[in-house]
């Protein structure tokens, strides 16, 4: 696989400037022989998502991809698999897209700032990905025993957990916004959005339909209510395998079967996809063709 790039490089949108009036200039040391005073008040940027971009030498006529990563993930999930091979990032621009990376409002390179949002972020813990992600059964984590057929790269499971990053619960709008910013630049966008980034790709399809030409949604964590969505963007709800492994994935299946009915989505499952896809299909064996699948 080769490719050429035009040009590439990166962006924030959305976002503000806030103005902290409370606190008081205090010393840090910096490295072990450079101090400096801080002061906490001042204008601080906040609150806006982070974007990588790339456009191919040879760039198709179709509209910009733009990618939305899960909850307590970051960008990063779309470029490189657990194993080393490619990620979805490369095979779309082998296929010739301008393809909008984003990490969301504080997550990753978007940064965060102390204090602003009520709550403590969380961070994912090996145990509770290994079942939540759907790599094998609970008493097979200690083991790395998957589920029989598991497309996911087990054996590269504790460099996948070096990519998870903290999270705070109450940010969905603020991404949304950041979102739409993103989309305002690109322009009408196809949209690849996984789990909790489906929750902030829908919220933003019923405020923005204009600035979508289709959604691809892997095993979304929101699902629209009838009356809430655009009957005319296309939308394809991509999910994976081992759905009944758990009263949780059976519901979450129930649902997006329902869903896709009601709307008029298209759904991809396992028959078309191939068994033993996790809930991370963008990192599994045969990812690409996932992909191309639904692409």
């Amino acid at each position: 696989m080769t490719f050429s790039l035009r040009d590439f490089g990166s962006y924030t949108a959305g976002g503000r400037v806030i103005e902290v009036t409370e606190g008081a200039p205090y010393e840090v040391n910096f490295t072990r022989s450079a101090s400096f005073e801080v002061d906490p008040r001042g204008h601080f940027a906040v609150e806006h998502a982070y974007v990588q971009y790339f456009i191919p030498e040879a760039r198709c006529d179709a509209p910009p991809v733009v990618l939305v990563h899960g909850g307590g993930m970051s960008g990063s999930c779309w470029e490189t698999t657990p194993d080393g091979r490619r990620g979805w990032l490369q095979h779309l621009l082998q296929m010739g897209y301008e393809v909008h990376v984003v990490d969301a409002v504080e997550r990753g390179r978007a940064g965060f700032a102390p204090g602003l949002w009520d709550g403590e972020p969380i961070l994912r813990s090996l145990e509770e990905a290994w079942s939540l992600f759907r790599i094998g059964p609970k008493d097979g984590f200690a083991s790395r025993t998957p589920f029989s057929g598991q497309r996911f790269p087990v054996a590269h499971f504790e460099r996948f957990a070096r990519s998870f990053v903290p999270r705070w619960l109450g940010t969905t709008a603020l991404q949304v916004n950041a979102l739409l910013a993103v989309l305002e630049r690109t322009g009408p966008a196809i949209v690849i959005c996984h789990s909790q980034g489906g929750e902030v790709t829908f919220d933003a399809l019923a405020q923005r339909p204009d600035r979508f030409c289709k959604v691809i949604a892997i095993e979304p964590s929101h699902t629209p209510k009838g009356d809430e969505e655009p009957q005319d963007i296309p939308v394809h709800v991509v999910i994976g395998d081992h759905l009944d492994c758990d009263a949780f994935w059976s519901r979450r299946q129930d649902t997006w079967t329902s869903m896709t009915a009601a709307q008029n989505y298209t759904l991809h499952d396992a028959s078309d996809l191939g068994c033993g896809h996790s809930h991370m299909l963008m990192l599994d064996l045969k990812s690409d063709h996932v992909l191309s699948s639904v692409l």
